[in-house]
């Protein structure tokens, strides 16, 4: 059985006899609202008590760059601390940075890279032009749809 720590993520393979007894782990989930970040700490208010949280901006790794200022994300929590924070699977950015868009390019597998308004860099249709406003997958940071 493989078990992850939920502080560091870090994972061990662990060898249990049918008799032993693992007890699981019940996360609180809270959607919580992005108000600040101060000293590589993000500020989250509970949407209901109005509490504020502060967890370190590692927590979300590479998908730092699509939290947005007033963003409501889901953070889960063990006994009041908090270990992992989810964004929306979806979140819209700005192209601030592409190649033109070309007449008649319109193969369906063809891509070109472009710069979002948050510093990201991804690939995006032919068709989608400088300050256009794009749907990104959060989970695979990639293009999804056109705003």
């Amino acid at each position: 059985m493989e078990l992850r720590n939920l502080r560091n993520g870090s994972k061990l393979n662990e060898r249990f006899r049918s008799a032993d007894k693992v007890e699981r782990v019940r996360l609180e989930q809270k959607d919580m609202q992005f108000l600040y970040e101060s000293d590589g700490m993000l500020v989250f208010m509970d949407t209901e008590t109005f509490d504020q949280v502060e967890l370190p901006s590692e927590i979300l790794g590479e998908r730092r760059p699509f939290l947005q200022d007033g963003m409501t994300i889901v953070v889960e929590f063990y006994e009041h601390e908090g270990l992992n924070a989810t964004l929306p699977q979806k979140v819209t950015c700005t192209v601030v940075e592409t190649e033109p868009v070309v007449k008649g390019q319109t193969a369906a597998n063809s891509f070109k890279p472009a710069v979002l308004d948050n510093g990201v860099k991804v690939m995006v249709p032919p068709f989608v032009g400088q300050d256009e406003a794009i749907v990104v997958n959060t989970e695979t940071m990639e293009y999804s749809e056109r705003a």
